[in-house]
Formats: C-alpha cells, structure tokens, sequence
C-alpha cells in the first residue's frame, strides 16, 4: 500500500466519523419526535439503495453467484442487525450505557480479524485499542450518568449484538471489496438489507406526516439518508480497500470527540481538560492500531 493510499483511507475514515460524530447531536431532532426509530431506518436504507443504484448503474457489475452468501452475510450483519439492534437498544437503554458498550467494538473486530482473516493480533494493535477505550471513556463518563431507560438490561444486550453484528461486517466484507467496485459492493448489500428491514420499518414509516414536517427537520432528514447512511458508509468502504478492518474500527473512537467539539462549536458544552487527554489518548490508539499493518492487509494490497 502507497502512502498516498493511506493517507487517502484515513482522510475518509476520518470524514465517516465526522459525520457519524455529528449525527449524535441532529438525528435527535428528527428520532423518535418525528420519525419512528424503524421507519427513520427504511428511510435510510431505502434511499441508499437508490443512491448507491443510481452510481452502480453508470458502471454495472454483477456479484458473482459463488460470493452471494457473502453479500447477504453482510446485509445481515451490515445493514439489518446492526442498524435495527442499534436503533431499538438506544430507545430502551441510556445514551451512557449504549457509548461504553460500543468501545467493545474494536476489540471484537480484532478478535472477529484474527479468527475469520487470520490477522495477527500484536502488542502494538492491543495497546493501542486499550488506549482507545480509555480516551473514548474519559468523554462518555462526562455524560449525565443518572439517564435510564424503560428496561436497561435488554436494551444493553440490543447494542451489544449490534456491537458484535457491525463487528463481523466490518471482516467480511473486505473480502468483497478486494473482488468488486466499491460501488458494486454496497448496491448489492444494501438491496438485501432492505428487503430484511422493511417488515420492521413499514409501520411506523406509514405513520410519518411529512406535510407537517418543518423544512429544518426535513434538511436533517436529508443529512441522515445523505450523510450518515450513503457518504458514510461509502466512506469507508472506500478505506477498507486499503486498510484493514481493525482500522476501520478504532476511528469509532474519535466519535465522542467529534461530537463534544460539535457540541463546543454549538456552545452546548463548555472545554474541560478532559477533552484534550481524551483526545490525546484517542488518536495516540489510533496511530497504534493503524501503523502497523496486518499481513492480510499486505496481501490485498500486493
């Protein structure tokens, strides 16, 4: 792998989570007041089918019938587990509770890398995912811990599936993209998906009044579909081209940085030194986990 190619993998690791990071603070407009969490997800999927359609039809590119497993895996883990586990967890456990539970997400990518793509879990990747959970900590448990919810236990095990379900995606389909046009990819994972999650999503979508909407909450509407489901997930998908799926994964914790900056610039947060040894520990277990790359990752890239 180049430098150049690197560099470019992590610029858009980096604008996923940026997105994912301000996503926090605006899908909280439109969820559940407006849309309800399911149907806010058939509206999601559902326009990434067509955007990402829309490109794959400029250049058609047919998975081949020996990889359909594969691609419905990953519909599986990818779209429909992990974004209606997610959704459905958040609405019956804290926001608190939820944030910890997603710092394991890294680890079970190192841990699903190792079994599934034979990727060496090293000393410098383990300390650097230790690091991220550290800095990822100091920022969530600044959050307001007397926040419940209707029935904690199962909702934490809600986030936890979709902890470990985005977790399987995230190695699975790196085989994909080493096969197919990035496109192609997420056309043909996203169709699927949304097959999978329209049964759930139907209700409340038929529910929505979008007459009465105001046009802010549309144009959020439009920066869920647009930025946190297309760009984001193109985003890195385009990374993991180049970069392994452990990766990918530690920029999860930069999320809660992202989102107190945001919340700093909106002026509803105030800067506490926490942030910057957050911040420091952050990107410190990112540097860790990214720089020294798997021997999977070599040979894709050779």
């Amino acid at each position: 792998m180049t430098r150049n190619a690197s560099l470019k993998a992590h610029a858009a690791l980096l604008g996923a989570n940026l997105i994912y990071g301000a996503n926090y603070s605006l899908a909280k407009e439109v969820v559940p007041q407006w849309v309800g969490p399911s149907g806010m997800i058939l509206v999601r999927v559902s326009s990434a089918v067509l955007l990402f359609g829309i490109l794959w039809a400029f250049k058609p590119e047919w998975p081949r019938r020996e990889d359909t497993t594969r691609f419905l895996i990953c519909a599986a883990t990818g779209i429909a587990i992990n974004q209606l586990m997610f959704f459905e967890g958040l609405s019956l456990t804290s926001p608190i509770q939820a944030s910890i539970i997603l710092t394991a997400n890294p680890v079970l990518v190192l841990l699903a890398a190792a079994l599934i793509a034979r990727e060496a879990i090293t000393l410098r990747k383990s300390v650097g995912i230790v690091l991220g959970i550290l800095g990822a900590l100091v920022l969530v448990m600044q959050r307001d811990a007397t926040a419940s919810g209707t029935n904690v236990a199962l909702g934490n095990i809600f986030v936890l599936v979709n902890a470990l379900s985005y977790s399987l995606y995230l190695v699975l389909v790196r085989k994909l993209m080493a096969k197919y046009r990035v496109i192609t990819v997420m056309t043909w994972v996203f169709i699927p998906g949304l097959l999978m999650v329209a049964p759930f999503g139907i209700e409340q979508f038929n529910q929505v009044n979008w007459q009465a909407m105001p046009d802010y909450v549309l144009q959020l509407v439009a920066f869920i579909v647009i930025g946190t489901t297309f760009l984001a997930y193109l985003l890195n998908a385009y990374a993991l081209v180049s970069v392994s799926a452990s990766v990918v994964s530690a920029y999860v914790y930069t999320q809660p940085f992202i989102a107190s900056i945001i919340a700093l610039a909106l002026g509803k947060d105030q800067l506490h030194p926490s942030l910057l040894i957050a911040a420091g520990l952050v990107f410190a277990g990112v540097y860790l986990v990214s720089s020294t790359p798997s021997k999977s990752t070599e040979k894709t890239q050779n």
